[in-house]
C-alpha cells in the first residue's frame, strides 16, 4: 500500500525526498586541545580537498606545533565540504579548520561522545531533489614526510624538483603554462623561499634578453629579514624565562678509559633484534632442537637499530644509577601558588620527587631544538637506550619533525650531547623553567698524557716524577637550580656519577 500511494502521489515523493536531504548537515571541524599547554598550531599540509569523500580516521590534515607536528584525522564519515585554513596559516585551538558535509545522526554521536554542545548548522533546505552526484577523485595515499632541502642528506628526486619548491596553485599554474621550472628559482623572494609571480616573470624577462648578462651582486649585500619558526621562536621565549633561575655551575673532566676498552666487548653481543637486518648474523635458535617453543622477541622499528655502540648511552645508563642514589635529582619544582591562603602565611614552592630517572635529551634538527624524554632511564639496559635514541634521532631528522607529544616531557635532569659537533672544552649550559633542576653539556672525549701522581712511575725508595699514562678525558659542564640545589650538593653528586663513569665495571651487578 506504500508502494502503490508514492506510485500515484508525486507530492509525497517529493516531501519524503526532501526530507531525506535535510537529514545532511554542515559541520565545522575545529583544532582541539592537543595537551602539552598548545594554544595554536600551523597546518602544514592537507590531506583531503574540498568536495573529497573521507571516513572516519582518514587523516585530515597535519598540523605543527611549537614542539611536534601531529596528524588530524576525521571523526566521522562525510564529504569535506571548504578548507577553512590554508596550509602555511596558523589556526588557534578551537578554530574551524574545515568544514564537512555529515549525517545528522553522525554528528550528534560526536557531539555527545566529546561533550561539545553547539548544535550543527543545517544544510539549506532544497524543494527539489538533487539527483546529480559530485564524485572526487579518489585520495592518494599521504606522501612520506621528505627532507628539508637544508639538510646535507636531502637528495631531490628526479623529475619532482618543481613540486618540492614552495609556490601557490596559481604560480605553479603560471610556471607550467610559461615552461618554467620552479626549482631553477628556489628559494623565491617570498615568506619562507616561496617562489612569487614576480620570481618567474624576473626569470622570463631575464632569459628573453639572452644577450645582456644578469647584474652582478652588489659588493656588500643586502639585509635579509627572516621570520623565527615556531620551534625557534618556542626556545626565544624558553630563554628568556631562564633568566629567572640563578645557575650554579660546576666543569670538571671525566677518565673514561677503561669504558672505552668495553665499548668493543658489547660491541661484539648486540642482541640482535637491535641490529640493522644487514649485519644480523642468520637466526639461530639452540632452543628448537629441544622442541621447546621460540621465546618473544621485542619488534624493534628500522629506526631504532643500530650497529655498534657509543658513549651516549653508557653516560646516561650511570647518570640514571646515580640519580636514584640521589632523590634531589629526580625532583621537579612545583612554583607556589599564585593565590597565597593569606597575606601572613605565602604560598611555598615544593619538590615533587619522581621514583624513577626521566633525562630530557636535547636533540638539534632541522626543523629547530627538542628535548625528548628518556622515561625510567634506569630500568632500561645500555643496549635498550641505545635503541630509544637512535630512533629519536630519526624522528627528528624528517622535516616536519617526526617527534610526537608523547616523545616530549620535561625531565628532572636534560643531557645535551655538545661534543658531536664542537670541540670545546667547557660550556655554560642554560635551564629552562620547568626543565628540571639541572643540565649537563657533554664536550668531545680526546686523549691527553695524564702526569697525575696516580701514574708516576715507581723508583727505588719510592714515587718520583718523569712518568704518567695516556688516557681519554671527557669534559662535562653542569648547570643546576641554585634556588634548591646546593654547590655542595651538584659537585657531590657529580664526583658520585665520576664513580660509576671511571668503573663501568660495576654495571654488571646493576644488570647493564
Amino acid at each position: 500500500m506504500f508502494l502503490r500511494g508514492i506510485r500515484h502521489s508525486p507530492r509525497l515523493i517529493a516531501r519524503f525526498q526532501t526530507r531525506w536531504a535535510s537529514n545532511k548537515v554542515v559541520h565545522t571541524f575545529k583544532l582541539a586541545d592537543i595537551g602539552e599547554g598548545i594554544t595554536e598550531c600551523e597546518v602544514i599540509r592537507w590531506s583531503v580537498s574540498p568536495r573529497a569523500k573521507i571516513t572516519a580516521f582518514d587523516p585530515l590534515c597535519e598540523v605543527q606545533s611549537d614542539k611536534a607536528s601531529v596528524e588530524i584525522t576525521s571523526p566521522f564519515d562525510g564529504v569535506v565540504k571548504e578548507l577553512l585554513v590554508q596550509e602555511g596559516q596558523v589556526a588557534k585551538v578551537g578554530q574551524g579548520l574545515c568544514t564537512i558535509e555529515v549525517e545528522e545522526e553522525a554528528v550528534e554521536g560526536v557531539e555527545k561522545a566529546s561533550g561539545t554542545e553547539e548544535p550543527p548548522k543545517p544544510a539549506p533546505r532544497t524543494e527539489e531533489p538533487k539527483e546529480t552526484l559530485v564524485t572526487s577523485e579518489p585520495e592518494a595515499a599521504p606522501s612520506p614526510r621528505r627532507r628539508h632541502p637544508l639538510d646535507p642528506s636531502f637528495k631531490p628526486e628526479k623529475g619532482s624538483e618543481s613540486n618540492n619548491s614552495l609556490a601557490t596553485p596559481s604560480v605553479r599554474h603560471f610556471a607550467r603554462t610559461q615552461g618554467v621550472d620552479l626549482a631553477l628559482l628556489a628559494p623565491g623572494s617570498g615568506k619562507g623561499g616561496r617562489v612569487e609571480k614576480a620570481d618567474v616573470e624576473a626569470y622570463l624577462s631575464g632569459s628573453s634578453r639572452t644577450s645582456t648578462p644578469p647584474p652582478a651582486p652588489t659588493q656588500c649585500g643586502e639585509d635579509i629579514i627572516v621570520e623565527l619558526g615556531r620551534t625557534r621562536h618556542a626556545m626565544y621565549r624558553a630563554m628568556v624565562k631562564s633568566l629567572e633561575i640563578p645557575l650554579f655551575g660546576y666543569s670538571t673532566t671525566l677518565d673514561i678509559t677503561d669504558l672505552h676498552a668495553l665499548l668493543p666487548i658489547l660491541n661484539a653481543h648486540i642482541p640482535t633484534h637491535y641490529l640493522p637486518p644487514s649485519d644480523a648474523p642468520p637466526p639461530f635458535n639452540p632452543a628448537l632442537a629441544l622442541g621447546v617453543g621460540i621465546p618473544a622477541v621485542p619488534n624493534v622499528p628500522d629506526t631504532a637499530r643500530y650497529p655498534r655502540l657509543t658513549y651516549l648511552p653508557f653516560l646516561l645508563k650511570t647518570l640514571a644509577r646515580t640519580m636514584m642514589d640521589w632523590p634531589l635529582l629526580r625532583a621537579s619544582i612545583t612554583p607556589p601558588p599564585s593565590s597565597a591562603p593569606s597575606p601572613s602565611t605565602p604560598g611555598k614552592p615544593t619538590l615533587t620527587i619522581r621514583p624513577h630517572a626521566d633525562i630530557a635529551l636535547a636533540l638539534a634538527t632541522p626543523t629547530g631544538l627538542y628535548t625528548p624524554l628518556l622515561r625510567a632511564a634506569d630500568t632500561r639496559s645500555v643496549f635498550a637506550l641505545a635503541s630509544e635514541i637512535t630512533h629519536l634521532a630519526a624522528l627528528g631528522r624528517r622535516v616536519p619533525s617526526g617527534l610526537a607529544p608523547h616523545h616530549l616531557g620535561a625531565g628532572t635532569v636534560s643531557v645535551s650531547n655538545v661534543g658531536a659537533t664542537g670541540r670545546g672544552t667547557g660550556a655554560a649550559p642554560v635551564l629552562v623553567p620547568g626543565g628540571g633542576v639541572a643540565i649537563v653539556a657533554l664536550g668531545r672525549a680526546e686523549w691527553v698524557w695524564d702526569v697525575s701522581e696516580r701514574y708516576w712511575k715507581d723508583a727505588e725508595g719510592g714515587k718520583e716524577g718523569g712518568g704518567g699514562a695516556r688516557r681519554l678525558k671527557l669534559p662535562v659542564s653542569w648547570s643546576a637550580d641554585h634556588r634548591v640545589v646546593e654547590g655542595a650538593e651538584l659537585a657531590s653528586f657529580v664526583e658520585a656519577w665520576r664513580g660509576w663513569v671511571e668503573a663501568p665495571t660495576r654495571l654488571i651487578g646493576e644488570g647493564v
